[in-house]
């Protein structure tokens, strides 16, 4: 059997090529139209669906349709094509897992917690935003270097909700993380060791936009804090500040608008500074 299916004479590659295919017309299309358009069970649709989604290939719309995205619209178009923001967040974490082989994520204030994409250190693609589960901003790198760009109101609002221990070392009285934030804005670069859980532990550096908003983090994962810190710290500080460049270049005016849920922009996003800057969501993000 091609591609060990369980279908005799369709290797993973034609399945591929067959929902493809089904988005010819430049229409959109449900799970289920693109297993009757193919001839595909339902479950072997959703799964290489779900994963061509995560490389980009297709788009997930807010009705949970599905259409082509820009990187085969762009092999089909004669204008010069410019990677989206997300496409640049993706092609960057599997730049610095290339670099420190570890995992990268990127993540983004909201008023849930943390919302972030990852890259795993294996060939698996970078994951969406509505995979993921929220991280407390206070007890991850991640979100320490957002919070130390980030207004005073929304990091009251944050110490008011509780700090949660998760482990011994988990920050949890305000003027500690106050203090902490505060050396991180001298230093941008933030650490998180067993905070979350132990053996985790994190450095992390905020992405700026125009007007010197951070509107994001990259982080790595790292085994050892004291001897990796360097490494981590240079090569997140690099890939920060390229993409930085790219966001301030953008036509979308240096703003991240990586929001993972549908609703739009959420409370602690609506308080950030500039957030009224904030172009409508970027295509995929919300997937």
């Amino acid at each position: 059997m091609a591609g060990n299916s369980a279908e005799p004479g369709r290797s993973v590659t034609s399945k591929v090529v067959a929902i493809l295919l089904a988005f010819h017309d430049g229409n959109e299309h449900s799970l289920t139209e693109i297993s009757q358009l193919t001839c595909l069970p339902v479950s072997t649709t959703h799964r290489l669906v779900s994963e061509l989604a995560g490389w980009g290939v297709l788009e997930r719309t807010e009705e949970s349709r599905f259409r082509i995205g820009l990187p085969i619209k762009a092999i089909g178009s004669r204008r010069s094509y410019r990677p989206t923001i997300i496409e640049s967040a993706r092609r960057v974490l599997e730049d610095l897992v290339t670099a420190a082989r570890t995992c990268a994520r990127l993540g983004i204030l909201t008023d849930a917690g943390v919302a972030y994409i990852e890259k795993q250190c294996d060939h698996s693609p970078v994951t969406t935003f509505a995979r993921m589960p929220r991280l407390p901003a206070h007890a991850t790198a991640l979100g320490k270097a957002l919070l130390a760009f980030s207004s005073a109101r929304i990091v009251e609002g944050i110490i008011a909700s509780g700090l949660a221990g998760y482990t011994p070392n988990t920050v949890t009285e305000p003027d500690r993380l106050r203090r902490g934030l505060a050396s991180i804005r001298l230093s941008r670069v933030a650490i998180s060791r067993w905070e979350l859980r132990p053996g985790l532990s994190e450095v992390a550096v905020p992405v700026f936009g125009s007007g010197g908003l951070a509107v994001a983090a990259l982080a790595l994962e790292v085994p050892n804090l004291r001897a990796d810190l360097p490494m981590a710290s240079s090569v997140l500080t690099v890939a920060a500040r390229g993409l930085s460049r790219e966001l301030v270049a953008s036509s979308h005016g240096g703003c991240l608008m990586l929001i993972a849920e549908q609703r739009g922009p959420s409370r602690i996003d609506r308080e950030q500074p500039g957030w009224e800057l904030m172009p409508t969501l970027i295509a995929g993000a919300a997937n």
